[in-house]
């Protein structure tokens, strides 16, 4: 029988109190009791699993001595250090100094850290943390919202222990930190789809950079058109990632499950529906019979609730009834698990995001694929 873990404990809710709310504990909570309900950690294959703390020696497997001792000195309120010399911008922009900020990303790292430690041990098959995902954070600096790159650490660890990792990124961002981190390298296959860069932060992410060194080729990336909708999603997906991942043939693959692509999220302009979402989800699942799941970016809380809801009933094999408990309903007003309604799209969009998508497939065809044998 599989099993599947899911990272969460009220610590961490409590902890995720950002004075701006970009994330804040609303996205956690609400995922965590909207499954309770459910009855998804009721079940013989689920495991609810409480997170840890990561140390100071794990956050240095990827971040600098420096930039460690500047969160922690900035999140306890002290003046040791100009915030923006780590691309904070005091209480407000992308990256805002607030106070615990050291101790919140701590333990989003051990979560991270914890759900691979299950999946390394054989204890479970898959496990999930929606708090994870910091995929921007560079190993001195902070970036978009992303203090300490919970990915990059977990992932360094095991290529550590010998592990060949293929990492897929769903976000609307680009996986600029994941990418950049194992850039020179083909011990990691990192493939990020997401909307172009030409119009989204982080401004990176073309087909063109695909790696150097041993890691050329080893940098896979599927910039995607604003409005691009379900069904050309779901055929770029198909036409890249599976190729590459069967033949890669990673030991584990890693996932930045992002809920920024669905259609009503307010900062992004790519069009996925709950249903194309959870394709997404069921195909990754086939990729690889240990999978470690992290949340990411996700701005509009009812999406994001549902898609990360969504994608642990997949990860058990379950499809959750599309009417809300009633208790969820009355407490926070979501009634419908599933989308009832279509993105409304401009028609003259529609054959753009296609005519885009298919350049990207036809790019990564020429440019990459040579160099794996296929």
């Amino acid at each position: 029988m599989r099993k599947t873990a899911f990272i969460y404990s009220e610590e961490m809710a409590r902890r995720d109190s950002r004075e701006d709310d970009i994330f804040g504990p609303t996205r956690l909570q609400y995922t965590y009791e909207l499954l309770r309900m459910y009855g998804a950690f009721d079940r013989d294959d689920s495991e609810l699993t409480a997170p840890r703390d990561a140390d100071e020696g794990e956050l240095s497997y990827f971040h600098t001595s420096e930039y460690i001792s500047a969160v922690k000195s900035l999140s306890s309120g002290e003046q040791k250090f100009d915030p923006r010399r780590f691309n904070f911008g005091g209480k407000t922009g992308d990256n805002p100094v607030y106070s615990g900020m050291y101790e919140l990303s701590t333990l989003v790292v051990g979560a991270t850290l914890k759900a691979a430690e299950l999946v390394v041990s054989g204890e479970v098959d898959t496990a999930f943390n929606c708090a994870g995902g910091l995929h921007h954070a560079a190993p001195d600096h902070a970036s978009g919202f992303c203090i300490f790159n919970d990915l990059v650490i977990t992932i360094k660890d095991l290529v550590e222990k010998g592990f060949r990792i293929a990492y897929i990124d769903v976000d609307a961002h680009h996986g600029d930190g994941v990418q950049n981190a194992f850039y020179e390298t083909d011990r990691v296959l990192t493939i990020s789809l997401h909307q172009t860069g030409r119009l989204l932060f982080p401004g990176t992410g073309d087909v063109s950079e695909i790696g150097t060194g041993p890691g050329r080729g080893y940098a896979v990336n599927i910039p995607l058109a604003p409005y691009t909708f379900d069904d050309v999603y779901l055929w770029a997906f198909d036409q890249v990632v599976p190729s590459l991942v069967q033949k890669y043939h990673p030991d584990i693959v890693v996932t930045q499950l992002g809920a920024d692509t669905h259609y009503l999220d307010p900062l992004t302009q790519l069009s996925l529906t709950t249903d194309g979402y959870s394709e997404i989800v069921e195909k990754i699942k086939a990729l690889s019979a240990r999978w470690i799941a992290v949340g990411g970016g996700g701005y509009e809380i009812s999406g994001v609730v549902r898609l990360w809801t969504l994608a642990y009933g997949k990860m058990l094999g379950i499809d959750w009834p599309d009417e809300i408990p009633s208790e969820f309903q009355e407490l926070y007003g979501i009634k419908i698990l599933r989308d009832k309604e279509e993105p409304k799209i401009n028609p003259k969009f529609r054959p753009l995001a296609k005519e885009f998508a298919e350049k990207t497939v036809n790019d990564i065809k020429k440019l990459i694929f040579p160099l794996h044998g296929l």
